[in-house]
């Protein structure tokens, strides 16, 4: 490996600061080694994520800095369940892990941080409901309300059917959600039956 002169390194830098995450297949198609991103990793001038992913450490941290970490570092998953709840400011759970959902059958990435919650989605269950927010440089996946509430009754064994009243409660005296779009959302997780009395007792 050639030795990295101030300039490339300032460079690849910079390619780190202007894309959000930086990832070695595209720093290689740049022509710089691997071994260079490890340097910059150990003066702390970027953070890997996991692996051949990386972050530039001195951004801005924000109150999403678990989710945007994790987007970052598996691009084809989506924020869902708990840490969907607290990105749309829904209820009152601060969840420790980053909740994400995955297309079943796609390999699940290796985070080195945060700690993560992986479900695996398939079919409506997964496409339904995916928004796309661009933060810290990198593109959010998340699921909509409606998607979101949806699937907390889904799952309401795991996370708590009080959990799953009290965001279905907020979000519509918020107005965050149509009842046509819960509906679809619910039929994706096939939770309408489920769903239906709740909903029928909040939204009158």
């Amino acid at each position: 490996m050639k030795h990295m002169t101030r300039t490339d390194r300032d460079k690849l830098v910079q390619m780190a600061r202007k894309r959000g995450v930086l990832r070695a297949a595209d720093a290689k198609a740049a022509g710089y080694h691997s071994q260079q991103l490890t340097r910059l990793v150990a003066d702390r001038v970027l953070e890997r994520i996991a692996p051949g992913c990386y972050l530039y450490a001195d951004r801005p941290i924000t109150e999403n800095h678990g989710i945007v970490t994790v987007a970052a570092a598996a691009p084809g998953g989506v924020i869902c369940l708990l840490s969907a709840l607290s990105f749309h400011g829904i209820g009152t759970q601060l969840p420790s892990d980053v909740w994400l959902a995955i297309e079943r059958g796609t390999r699940v990435p290796v985070f080195a941080w945060p700690p993560v919650t992986v479900l695996r989605f398939s079919g409506p269950a997964f496409s339904e409901g995916i928004e796309s927010h661009r933060i810290a440089g990198v593109n959010v996946r998340v699921y909509s309300v409606a998607k979101t509430l949806a699937d907390s009754f889904r799952f309401r064994n795991r996370i708590g059917l009080d959990v799953a009243l009290e965001a279905l409660r907020e979000a519509w005296r918020e107005r965050r959600f149509t009842v046509t779009s819960l509906e679809h959302a619910a039929r994706a997780c096939r939770v309408e039956r489920v769903m239906r009395p709740y909903v029928e007792a909040v939204v009158g």
